[in-house]
């Protein structure tokens, strides 16, 4: 769901014609070379409205829980009971989290503000648990592409839940909602609290050694755990 998608288109006043200019028989330095495809460009301008924050909050966190929500076991003293969608309108819902999240993922490659005006996050004392703006604006110029492939995991959960809501499969919205919180927690330790990184690799560790599971949280969706 790419929002650049208009493209230029090559017309001549009485007819669709080549977009490559004519080629001179005979004479190789002006014969033209084939015409390049042109740059997408955006239909208008894309000025933000709010901080990353903020539309994490009131934007992606909501359209992240159609797909949390859709299916659950909640277990008690007296019987197990399962959340699934069965009719029209729980399809319809987890559908439009899914767009939210398709769409609303490439929101993020808009420059703007990581926190409203004064909010430095939870970032000043001894032992800060999450990063400052300008840390995480730090972090995101000297790898945008690191910035990037995060939005793109995020969006590719979208498109995931996109194609589970046509085939109307509940059983595969298990592992969407599994990839949907490997997206973002990965995106959240590289950006906002990566001292939990540490925390969740000795987790594994301890688990591995008690249980023999090999969860390794940190290394999912090309998270580099260094």
């Amino acid at each position: 769901m790419k929002l650049t998608i208009l493209t230029a288109l090559c017309v001549t006043a009485a007819s669709t014609a080549s977009c490559s200019s004519p080629t001179h028989a005979g004479d190789p330095a002006r014969t033209a070379a084939p015409a390049l495809a042109a740059t997408p460009a955006l239909w208008g301008e894309m000025k933000p409205v709010v901080s990353v924050k903020e539309l994490m909050r009131d934007f992606i966190d909501p359209a992240s829980d159609y797909v949390f929500d859709a299916v659950g076991i909640v277990s008690t003293q007296k019987n197990i009971v399962e959340t699934a969608p069965k009719s029209d309108a729980d399809w319809d819902k987890i559908r439009t989290g899914a767009v939210m999240l398709a769409e609303g993922a490439y929101l993020l490659k808009v420059p703007r503000p990581f926190a409203p005006a004064g909010d430095e996050n939870n970032s000043t004392g001894p032992d800060p648990e999450e990063l400052s703006p300008a840390q995480i604006k730090a972090k995101l110029e000297a790898d945008p592409v690191l910035w990037n492939a995060k939005i793109e995991a995020l969006r590719n959960v979208g498109l995931e839940v996109l194609a589970i809501v046509k085939r109307r499969d509940a059983k595969e919205l298990w592992d969407a909602a599994d990839n949907l919180d490997q997206a973002c927690e990965s995106c959240h330790l590289a950006y906002w609290y990566p001292g939990e990184k540490e925390f969740l690799k000795k987790l594994d560790r301890r688990l591995d050694e008690l249980y023999g599971i090999r969860a390794d949280r940190t290394r999912k969706l090309g998270m580099d755990p260094k």
